[in-house]
């Protein structure tokens, strides 16, 4: 029998999807803030937070399989991981915003928590 599998799409293929949410992760560590649709929003939510925790766990392999560039590499331990070490989870937000003009998509805000 085929069981569904958890997860959005977001209509790429699972690489294209692999490197979206790797990138869209870089950038919302290194701004701190990504401005994107609800869907995409939604999907970085728990893979940007599996980040965070593995930086708080000090377990640097994990973090640099996920993570390329060496600046927000550096930010995570140095300033992310320290700010939420006495919180136990829920780093990040979703904020949504007016739709988008050209094709009226729902967009949002991904922040993180300060």
């Amino acid at each position: 029998m085929v069981k569904q599998m958890g997860g959005r799409k977001l209509g790429v293929t699972s690489s294209h999807r692999r490197a979206l949410l790797r990138n869209m992760a870089t950038s919302l560590f290194l701004h701190e803030k990504v401005e994107t649709t609800i869907a995409k929003a939604k999907e970085l939510r728990p893979y940007a937070e599996k980040i965070i925790t593995e930086a708080k766990k000090g377990k640097h392999y994990m973090v640099r399989r996920q993570i390329h560039d060496k600046t927000v590499y550096k930010k995570l331990f140095e300033i992310i991981a320290p700010r939420y070490a006495q919180r136990p989870g829920g780093y990040t937000r979703i904020l949504r915003l007016t739709p988008r003009q050209g094709d009226n998509a729902q967009r949002g805000q991904i922040s993180l928590v300060s």
